[in-house]
């Protein structure tokens, strides 16, 4: 019989016979690896503990329960068990795509006589849990392409999806009657299986494209242990909590609405409020930072985005130009850099002048997906808080230090601590998206790099992650929904001022060419203000609150004079307030204010009134309190002033 040669991760080689399985290999090792082992990769590709092994290679044997690649086989198996129980359910179900992630996994459903239902969920759940007590035995077996393109002749997303796969021999999946296929591997028995849930459905595009059917996607999970599972059910209740579109919803800050335009959000008054404070304050503080705030267009020159690079680099994510009719293409900006540019080069400009620093709240347009748009944190009109400072060689690490000081100084006022720093840099093999430029990208990087140690800050390296035009410093941060996103960054960029030609007159008298510094303090306001409305769950700062007071006279017949005047005061102070004259009950009044997480409820009465004092209770507590007028009214004002920080 002929031999393999099987190295492990350890580096030793060892023989077998050719056909040997990985649960073979795993039982060569030790008993108990044969009795844990749940797969194998081979060569770095997953693959089923029962598969026959015909070739050399790297092994290695997948058994621990917390192991990512192990939780991806116990999903795949959900997956499949989630197949066999819903065909049961419903006989006429189409299968679309499918996944298994860190996540859980998804399966893409369709049915002309009805889609799944989230009241279904539970009866399927009770199938899968019958199929995992019978214990069947997952077969795999291998067909012919032609068979399984006749056995599901009638399905037109199985169909489209065997269709793309050339080998001519498939392995497929028997399961209780149940037939699939696509998977890498999959649990040999269900006696691991007992530990999922199904969690949600929502509407996904077949294949992801907003001109293809609407499928049903039903997502779940799935542990080897209960008390992983329980966990995962508590961090999906924080993350819905958290969730910046069903908060956005309850406390009427924004919405959008596809029917009008998918990723072009409608700010309500209490959203544009939040947004409005967030525009004043960062203005405010880029002006007393030495920057210049300007006003450019939205739209521009076509030849402007192909002298930059956006045009050659980032095509598909803009929108298609404009044919004005005189040969003039105008083109829906997806970057402010171009237009800061302008700015730039409309004066001659003097060494004494740098560094030269421009900034703008500028909307932007990205020509984003159906299916990639979230709420706040993906949308196709967004406005930067960009800003771009051009400076000479020798002033690039004091400046970029100067920017992350001005960063870390609103993330202070905004109670921001939960971040990352991340140096992004070129993947010197990818020269279609990076200019071939070694010695700009090898000096600008280390740049980046001398000055965050200069400043004695941590950061973790990532390569392939820079702009096309040169490194950057990425702030991260996590989403409640688990998702990575850059809510600041610093880009060094030596290549935009050489295409536009961009040029300072030296103390020497010679024409010098600048470097160009981008920068954004607090992203877009969609993706800052989602960020904020997950961090505070809702629960604004005083200072950023829609409505800081809310006062509610107990009588508005007899005390709607007293609140009044207090309002009077309080809007005279320019705080946000209002007043309940709602015809409701009291209690349901400060419930109400409670549930908007109003920061203050002030009630007033007849004690009140005759004190000339207000009863307060703050946003999240139980007891109300007694304060005289001008205490209150003043110590609302310190709280706005102070940015609401705890420690005064």
């Amino acid at each position: 019989m002929s031999k393999i040669k099987l190295t492990f991760p350890d580096d030793s080689v060892r023989e077998f016979d050719e056909g040997t399985t990985v649960l073979d290999v795993a039982k060569s090792i030790s008993t108990s690896l044969g009795k844990k082992a749940v797969a194998g990769k081979l060569n770095d590709t997953l693959i089923d503990v029962e598969r026959p092994i015909s070739q050399d290679g790297k092994i290695e044997i997948i058994a621990g329960e917390d192991d990512e690649d192990s939780l991806k086989v116990l999903r795949n198996t959900a997956s499949l068990v989630f197949g066999a129980a819903a065909s049961e359910l419903k006989k006429n179900l189409h299968f679309g795509e499918k996944e298994s992630n860190d996540d859980g996994f998804f399966v893409d459903t369709d049915d002309k006589d009805g889609q799944i239902s989230v009241d279904e969920l539970e009866e399927i759940s009770a199938i899968m849990h019958k199929i995992i007590k019978n214990n069947d035995k997952v077969e795999r077996v291998m067909m012919d392409k032609s068979e399984l393109v006749e056995m599901f002749k009638d399905d037109p997303y199985k169909s489209s999806l065997i269709g793309a796969i050339e080998s001519v021999q498939i392995p497929v999946y028997k399961l209780d009657g149940f037939v699939d296929f696509g998977y890498d591997a999959i649990l040999p028995s269900m006696k691991s299986l007992k530990h999922f849930s199904l969690l949600s459905v929502a509407g996904a595009y077949w294949q992801g494209k907003s001109s293809n059917p609407m499928l049903q996607r039903i997502y779940g999970t799935a542990f080897y242990k209960e008390a992983d599972l329980e966990a995962d059910a508590k961090r999906r209740a924080e993350i819905k909590e958290r969730d910046h579109r069903t908060i956005g919803r309850d406390l009427d800050l924004f919405f959008v609405d596809p029917e009008v335009g998918a990723g072009l959000p409608y700010w309500m008054p209490n959203g544009a409020t939040i947004r409005r404070v967030i525009e004043r304050y960062i203005i405010d503080k880029e002006v007393a930072w030495g920057y210049q705030h300007v006003y450019t267009p939205i739209l521009m020159n076509l030849n402007a985005y192909k002298t930059s690079g956006h045009w050659e680099h980032y095509r598909e994510d803009m929108f298609p130009p404009m044919d004005m009719g005189d040969g003039e293409m105008l083109e829906l900006r997806p970057m402010n850099c171009p237009s800061h540019i302008q700015i730039y080069n409309h004066h001659k400009r003097s060494y004494r002048e740098l560094p030269v620093r421009i900034a703008e709240l500028g909307m932007m347009h990205r020509y984003e997906k159906s299916g990639a748009l979230t709420g706040l944190q993906r949308v196709r009109e967004m406005t930067l808080n960009d800003g771009h400072t051009f400076v000479a060689l020798d002033q690039i690490q004091a400046e970029f230090k100067r920017t992350l000081q001005l960063m870390v100084e609103v993330y202070k006022d905004f109670d921001i601590t939960d971040y990352s720093f991340r140096l992004s840099y070129r993947d010197p093999a990818n020269t279609e998206k990076y200019f071939d430029d070694d010695e700009m990208w090898n000096k600008s990087q280390s740049m980046l790099k001398g000055a965050m140690d200069e400043l004695g800050l941590d950061y973790y390296e990532a390569e392939g992650e820079a702009a096309f035009y040169g490194p950057k410093l990425d702030v991260q941060t996590k989403t409640a929904l688990g998702n990575d996103e850059t809510l600041s960054t610093i880009q060094l960029d030596f290549m935009q001022p050489e295409k536009f030609q961009l040029t300072y007159t030296g103390s020497d008298g010679e024409e010098h060419r600048p470097v160009m510094i981008h920068r954004g303090i607090v992203s877009t306001m969609e993706r800052f203000i989602a960020y904020l409305i997950e961090m505070y769950k809702g629960a604004f700062p005083t200072w950023l609150a829609p409505t800081q007071v809310r006062i509610i006279p107990v009588n508005q017949k007899l005390h709607g004079a007293y609140a009044e005047n207090l309002l009077k005061e309080l809007r005279a102070k320019n705080i946000r307030a209002e007043i309940d004259t709602r015809d409701e009950k009291m209690g349901y009044k400060i419930r109400d204010a409670q549930t908007m997480k109003v920061p203050y409820t002030a009630v007033v009465g007849d004690q009140e009134m005759a004190d000339a004092t207000v009863s307060v209770r703050k946003y999240g507590e139980e007891n109300s309190e007694s304060e005289v007028l001008p205490m209150f009214v003043g110590s609302v004002v310190s709280d706005i002033n102070n940015f609401s920080r705890r420690n005064g």
